[in-house]
């Protein structure tokens, strides 16, 4: 082959593998989990939502809120609202030792990202903080909240805070170090690397692990008052997503084909009683709430049990940014 010809192909061939790892970064990156939930340490359950197209879809942010005396108070100090300021947040939750204790059944730890002003967000935290820690370059703030329990604060960048009520600083020391290191596309808690590939594409809010233990009550879930025939150990991948119309998702994953048999066939009946009691209400919300229950369908796959429905604007609008 003659020397120009050679040259003439290096030269082709050096865009062309740029092209190919540029475009294999882009999957990479389209793929992996959002970047607030990357940080997370390791738990045993994540939920995740991206508030913007929520806002943009049911203008919940329009809605006028009475915020409580200690929220007012927030938002005098740091002018942060999060219905208008806050779009991602993703938070691990924790199963704590004793469900006695002042973190209850289950601790958080959160990290959000949206518009902060800095100032502000510092000079309330150390008006405010009992102790302060500096780690890694980030200043962590101890604020004291309710029922003895501590909310542990940091900045991580001008876009996003972290926050826990850990007994322990391990979980937002852990946080602090995976945004240190980047958080690539590969990383992330066990939990995350496990099961979001489960989670359909462009779901604008997600679940997975342990996400019942909010609900527990004596080692079962109970939702609404009722008890639901599955145990606080449960595993699911819930999600909702904008198909045409939101759609819920739910898959609760059991331990054999049997016990999703039955655990089926008690959804299902639950199920038609909910609707019962649902019908024939008058307000708005009420319908709403109506027609999602009768929406609902439940299938078992194996060992997994399936409950999928369609969600309304206005029902979403009012879990997000209800009074």
């Amino acid at each position: 082959m003659e020397p120009r010809r050679k040259r003439r192909l290096y030269s082709l061939g050096i865009p062309i593998a740029l092209i190919v790892v540029l475009i294999v970064a882009l999957v990479l990156r389209f793929h992996a989990p959002p970047e607030v939930a990357r940080l997370l340490p390791e738990s045993d359950a994540i939920v995740y939502m991206s508030l913007k197209p929520v806002r943009a879809a049911t203008h919940f942010d329009e809605k006028p809120v009475t915020p409580s005396p200690e929220y007012a108070k927030f938002l005098d100090g740091t002018g942060f609202h999060w219905e208008h300021d806050l779009d991602r947040i993703a938070v691990s939750l924790h199963r704590m030792p004793d469900p006695n204790g002042p973190n209850g059944v289950v601790a958080y730890t959160g990290v959000m990202e949206g518009r902060f002003d800095s100032r502000k967000l510092t000079e309330y935290l150390q008006k405010n903080s009992v102790a302060t820690e500096n780690y890694a370059g980030h200043t962590v703030y101890t604020v004291p909240g309710s029922e003895g329990r501590v909310m542990r604060v940091s900045a991580l960048g001008y876009d996003m805070v972290v926050a826990s009520n850990m007994p322990t600083p391990e979980q937002i020391h852990s946080v602090i170090d995976r945004y240190a290191g980047g958080a690539s596309p590969f990383s992330g808690s066990s939990l995350l690397s496990l099961r979001y590939r489960e989670v359909p594409y462009f779901a604008l809010a997600w679940g997975i692990g342990h996400v019942g233990l909010p609900f527990s009550d004596r080692g079962n879930i109970q939702v609404f008052g009722v008890t639901l025939p599955m145990s606080e150990d449960t595993d699911f991948i819930a999600s909702l997503a904008f198909r045409g119309s939101l759609q819920l998702r739910v898959e609760e994953l059991a331990a054999s084909e049997a016990d999703a048999m039955q655990t089926a066939a008690n959804l299902a009946t639950i199920l038609q009683i909910a609707r019962g009691f649902s019908q024939g209400t008058a307000t708005p919300q009420d319908a709403a709430l109506h027609q999602a229950f009768a929406s609902l369908s439940v299938e078992q796959k194996k060992s997994r049990v399936v409950i999928t429905g369609d969600v309304s604007r206005s029902l979403l609008s009012e879990a997000v940014g209800g009074k």
